[in-house]
């Protein structure tokens, strides 16, 4: 049985006294069609915290988080009051997740919709494999960043690291700061009209008023890679 207090309407779970499975189970069954808001007090850089929803719930997490925390999120808001480990918003298919802090690697890793935005920094591989989700990254991002990123926007406001959108598809990456390197088949693009509008529009969604697309450098697929050519073999 899950104890837990109420606050303005918000149901409070202590994660020092519960355990996470049935946390995430009442998460995951719980206001279907209500945007409730749950806060979730001393997570302790647990795993696999609120994963799995798919009701738009509002789930507050107050303090760092491990690996997978929100994956798979479907619908719910999920905002983390701290740092996130490996695979935040993992295989994400809609809904918002908010990282206050840093997030570790292959945050957003698959995802396919939905929007994630990390207000510091985000580790190697951010965005890999993305399928369809919007991430604004207020910091810089590390190697790898965007590999096979099929589609979606990638949104950095600081630098990215080496191999940045290797073996890219259709994904839009913005940068505003310095590129280290480009990962294979991936180049410097000219931003159309269409570009900058989603482009404003994902700085408005990140709550942010101090830059403008003027500001960021668009990179897009060569599309080199789509089918083997023989001329191409050194960038395979």
């Amino acid at each position: 049985m899950i104890s837990a207090s109420t606050r303005e309407d918000t149901t409070i779970i202590d994660l020092a006294v519960q355990p996470l499975r049935e946390v995430n189970a009442l998460l995951q069954a719980g206001r279907r069609g209500s945007q409730h808001p749950y806060r979730l007090k001393n997570p302790r850089g647990q795993h696999a915290i609120a994963v799995g929803l798919d009701a738009p719930v509002h789930v507050t997490i107050e303090g760092n988080v491990g690996y997978y925390a929100a994956g798979m999120n479907k619908a719910a808001t999920v905002i983390v009051e701290g740092n996130a480990g490996p695979g935040v918003a993992e295989n994400m298919m809609s809904g918002r997740v908010h990282v206050k802090g840093n997030a570790s690697m292959a945050a957003g890793a698959t995802a396919r919709g939905g929007f994630l935005l990390i207000d510091g920094d985000a580790g190697a591989r951010c965005g890999i494999s993305m399928k369809g989700v919007d991430i604004v990254v207020r910091g810089n991002v590390g190697h790898m960043s965007a590999f096979m990123a099929q589609s979606g926007a990638l949104v950095v406001c600081g630098d990215a690291g080496e191999a940045f959108g290797d073996s890219l598809y259709e994904a839009r990456l913005f940068v505003r700061g310095t590129v280290t390197n480009l990962g294979a088949d991936c180049e410097r693009k000219d931003m159309t009209h269409e570009d900058r509008v989603r482009l404003e529009g994902l700085l408005t969604a990140a709550g942010i008023a101090d830059m403008s697309a003027e500001d960021f450098t668009l990179y897009g697929s060569a599309r080199r890679l789509y089918h083997f050519h023989v001329d191409h073999a050194n960038v395979y």
